[in-house]
């Protein structure tokens, strides 16, 4: 598992940094940056999170501080991140309803706050379990909502038709490792398959770059 995990985790930061700067060098349009903004927070954000995570494996420390700081700085960064894919779906659809982005918004807010709270005791080990359902309770509502909201306007679009899934499935993983893996250790491999939802998300937002710039030749 070590080296198995280390490298898919590796694989996974080099892929979606190298990712963001394509689409952020090649983009054409407002909606081609805002997705290599995205991947780019998605990568530098895990990156403070699965580093240390790499490195623990090879020495003997649990590098417990420098786990939880990525921990804070990842939950912070995902927030922000649905927050821009919400905004990226406004600017593709024109929606001028003001709820979707007010209720995602203030659902970021009141997560971003619990995430900084020292009840949830990032920097001992184990954090605690009370907490960590309490700050994931609007993200899953961030979830539930942009599920939906990408399911009623995409479902049938390329290159966007899976996203909705790839958001839900990616929460079920999550899910599966924040209820279960203190008490199941195991069920933190479900983190993989999370990633590779994330990995297929940034696919579908190079996909649309590529779409849009063959459009522009």
């Amino acid at each position: 598992m070590k080296y198995g995990e280390s490298t898919f985790d590796i694989a996974y930061l080099v892929f979606a940094i190298i990712f963001g700067i394509i689409l952020i060098i090649k983009r054409k349009d407002k909606i081609a940056l805002l997705f290599g903004i995205m991947t780019l927070i998605l990568g530098t954000g895990d990156a403070f999170h699965l580093i240390p995570r790499v490195i623990s494996y090879f020495i003997n420390d649990e590098l417990i501080l420098y786990k939880g700081v990525g921990k804070l700085i990842t939950s912070i960064t995902m927030t922000i991140f649905y927050l821009l894919l919400e905004i990226t779906r406004i600017w593709l659809t024109k929606d001028n309803r003001k709820w979707p982005l007010i209720t995602i918004t203030v659902l970021s807010l009141i997560r971003i706050i619990l995430c900084v709270f020292p009840q949830n005791e990032w920097f001992i080990s184990p954090s605690s379990y009370l907490w960590g359902i309490l700050r994931n309770i609007p993200f899953v509502l961030i979830g539930g909502l942009t599920i939906y909201l990408w399911f009623v306007d995409f479902r049938k679009t390329k290159p966007f038709r899976f996203i909705y899934l790839l958001v839900g499935l990616s929460f079920v993983f999550y899910l599966f490792t924040v209820l279960g893996a203190p008490y199941v250790p195991i069920l933190g491999m479900m983190m993989l398959p999370k990633t590779i939802c994330y990995i297929l998300m940034v696919i579908c937002f190079y996909l649309y770059e590529k779409k849009y710039s063959e459009k522009q030749s």
